[in-house]
């Protein structure tokens, strides 16, 4: 129970603090944001939870194809926002092109696998 708080504790801080570093300098943020950390701490988690290294393996080849879809949305939302569409509009549109990106990957993933 103690490393379950211990982790969530610790996911949680790296979030507030690129929120925070984020209002001061967004190219901080930036870069703090596009660290993979998330996928680091999983990595790290699972290690010390299983020792598994193949589950780490095949983790960190998924994420890798996974990034791609992703960058969809880091290249809309600027486009639609300096379109002057509204700030949730634009975050809904880019966020669907992203799903959509997702579940086309994870479609082909299923293909290559």
């Amino acid at each position: 129970m103690l490393f379950y708080l211990v982790k969530v504790i610790l996911s949680a801080l790296i979030i507030v603090l690129v929120s925070e570093i984020s209002k001061r300098s967004s190219l901080m943020g930036a870069l703090l944001a596009s660290l993979p950390l998330t996928s680091l701490l999983a990595i790290l988690w699972i290690y010390i939870e299983t020792k598994n290294t193949e589950t780490i393996r095949a983790l960190s080849m998924n994420i890798f194809w996974l990034v791609l879809p992703s960058l969809l949305f880091f290249l809309a939302l600027p486009v639609f926002l300096k379109m002057r569409i509204p700030f949730f509009f634009s975050l809904f549109l880019s966020s669907s092109l992203t799903v959509a990106g997702y579940l086309i990957m994870v479609h082909v993933m299923k293909k290559i696998q």
